[in-house]
């Protein structure tokens, strides 16, 4: 396989001649702090790993067309590639360009996604041309740091579990094609679930296959076996945690639940990725979100993942059951930890901070934005939007009479995500994917009145065929059967905001005399965005299941520490600091169902 560092041969998987084995982890960069970097794959090698693999979020680096990618401080893939190579760790990159990842749009800009007629994950040559000249910026860092120029990167993945998705097999083979023209000389495979379905649609010839599952995975092996005949068994997403979504239950797996399946591999000298080994957060606006066919499914601020290495950093019970099937597997001893490792992280103090007064939510939202006035409500790809809020206004007539007043039903047709919506100042409820079509009851007396719409844009869909999927009011507004036209949208984005408007949201203040992690609470508050210091946090929702939000010690600075919150549903009156992370009660009937492939 011309000089790449890893090969295979009669279903054994070699590293520069050697029998070998992969024991990797997922760290995904734009996750965790970079301060954090070096630490957390510090801890991973700690664990046995040989191996670190990590996706590209196209989004993350080039949110916006004209502009070109960004690979600078938290968005420097190659010095965070760097750094697994200063611990002695190879490297695997997933490029995608779609990763899934439970990020926001599977990891494709929402300029691309909302490009009208578009064709995602095909040979639609809109689509790939965008690819081309994303990969012209991103593939001569991976390139440049390919184990056989000296460096780490020992693998690259094309696409990504696209069996699940299509089965454009000459797409799939552009994209290898893709790499191999932009100097990608290492061993490349695709990543499909362990079945025959996923295999049908993702897996081509002459390329290695590998698999993404959480259990029975001695039957995966015994499908590459039967399919795959001549290639290495490698597990490249071992679901050892699951992610949470708004709403719902709060995800764990047992360690030895985990550790046992991990080891059903390992005997059957198949090689081994935990996804995640560490997984930080969704910080900013970076979540994505899944559909169950009724309504939206948004993921959390928290991407912990109930992973060995937790959010914040600490080695958990399932990082040592991993650790010893990991050196079991190496027919070695594990030797003891660096005291420094199993030291738990400073926290600040616990602390109850006063909130300030909330500022009226349409008039805040009024002035954050640039007015865009049209016939029918625009999208926010139509408004250039990536993420945030839209403001929706226009003028309607309710059925009836003053002296008669009349019911009528407001809908909203094609509501993605969430809508607040007041009739002439009044707030009148909330509606979301699943009863916009159903409406509110409003009562009208034949008059002219304004109504005004508040959406937000709850995560960008991940996974499966609603990838790419608009966002705002993508068909229309209707009292009773009749559209409302002629609107005023005001397109706003809390993560582009800067201390102009930031001085407008309540807040609180503390001090600090030595930074330290923390955990941030908002106890009486609905939902909203919180920042710390100027920069986005993420999202909090009285829905849970996460009650904390987890602050890194890099966001805090000796001296004062500001707090600032833009509070949706209900203000609240304190903000706390709390020395333990809530990310709810767990949960361990949906893992076990979940990680089923």
């Amino acid at each position: 396989m011309n000089n790449a560092v890893l090969s295979y041969r009669d279903a054994v998987l070699y590293r520069s001649g050697e029998r070998y084995r992969i024991l990797a982890g997922a760290i995904h960069y734009f996750r965790v702090h970079p301060d954090h970097w070096q630490d957390r794959l510090r801890r991973l090698k700690a664990m046995g790993a040989n191996t670190v693999d990590t996706y590209v979020a196209w989004n993350f680096h080039q949110p916006r067309r004209a502009e070109a990618p960004d690979f600078s401080g938290w968005r420097d893939l190659g010095r965070f590639i760097d750094l697994a190579a200063e611990e002695g760790l190879d490297v695997i990159v997933r490029p995608g360009p779609y990763i899934c990842a439970e990020w926001d749009n599977g990891g494709f800009p929402a300029w691309l996604t909302g490009t009208p007629g578009i064709g995602l994950r095909c040979l639609d040559p809109v689509f790939t041309a965008a690819i081309e000249e994303w990969f012209d910026h991103l593939m001569p860092i991976i390139a440049a740091r390919q184990a056989c120029k000296g460096g780490p990167v020992v693998a690259v993945q094309i696409e990504n579990e696209y069996g699940s998705y299509g089965d454009d097999h000459d797409y799939i083979r552009w994209n290898r094609r893709a790499l191999e023209e932009r100097g990608i000389s290492e061993l490349l495979f695709t990543a499909d679930g362990g079945t025959d379905y996923f295999l049908d649609g993702g897996a081509i010839e002459g390329t290695w296959a590998t698999a993404t599952l959480g259990s029975r995975g001695d039957e995966a092996v015994a499908t590459w076996q039967r399919r795959r005949p001549g290639e290495p068994f490698f597990n490249v997403e071992f679901w050892g945690g699951w992610f949470d979504h708004w709403g719902e239950e709060h995800h764990v797996r047992s360690a030895a639940e985990a550790a046992a399946e991990v080891r059903k591999i390992l005997d059957l000298d198949g090689s081994v990725c935990i996804y995640m080994a560490h997984g930080g957060s969704n910080f900013g606006l970076g979540s994505g979100a899944n559909h169950d066919g009724t309504r939206i499914q948004p993921t959390v601020t928290s991407y912990d993942s109930d992973a060995p290495i937790a959010e914040n950093g600490a080695l958990t019970e399932k990082f040592h059951a991993l650790r010893a099937e990991f050196f079991r597997a190496q027919g070695i001893a594990a030797p003891p930890l660096d005291p420094e490792l199993l030291a738990e992280s400073p926290v600040l103090p616990a602390a109850t901070l006063p909130l300030g007064p909330a500022p009226e939510i349409r008039a805040l939202l009024r002035d954050a934005g640039t007015p865009v006035r049209s016939v029918k409500p625009l999208s926010f790809e139509e408004l250039g939007l990536d993420s945030g809020l839209v403001l929706y206004s226009a003028e309607a007539v309710l059925p009836g009479r003053s002296d008669a007043p009349s019911e009528a039903k407001l809908r909203i047709t094609g509501l993605h995500d969430r809508a607040h919506v007041w009739v002439d100042g009044a707030f009148v409820g909330i509606l979301d994917d699943a009863t916009g079509a159903e409406g509110l009851t409003v009562t009208g007396t034949g008059e002219a009145v304004r109504l005004e719409i508040l959406v937000e844009n709850l995560g960008r869909i991940n996974y499966g065929p609603l990838i790419g999927q608009g966002k705002g009011i993508l068909d229309g507004v209707l009292v009773n059967q009749r559209y409302t036209f002629h609107w005023t949208q005001t397109p706003v984005s809390p993560a582009e905001w800067g201390e102009t408007e930031l001085e407008k949201l309540p807040g609180a203040e503390f001090d600090v005399a030595e930074p330290a992690d923390s955990y941030l609470a908002l106890p009486d508050s609905g939902k909203g965005f919180v920042w710390i210091n100027g920069f986005l946090l993420g999202r909090y929702w009285e829905a849970g299941p996460q009650r904390t939000l987890y602050v890194p010690a890099p966001l805090l600075r000796p001296g004062r520490n500001t707090v600032k919150v833009l509070e949706l549903d209900k203000p609240g009156t304190a903000v706390e600091l709390r020395e333990r992370a809530g990310l709810g009660v767990p949960d361990t009937s949906v893992i076990e169902a979940a990680v089923l492939p």
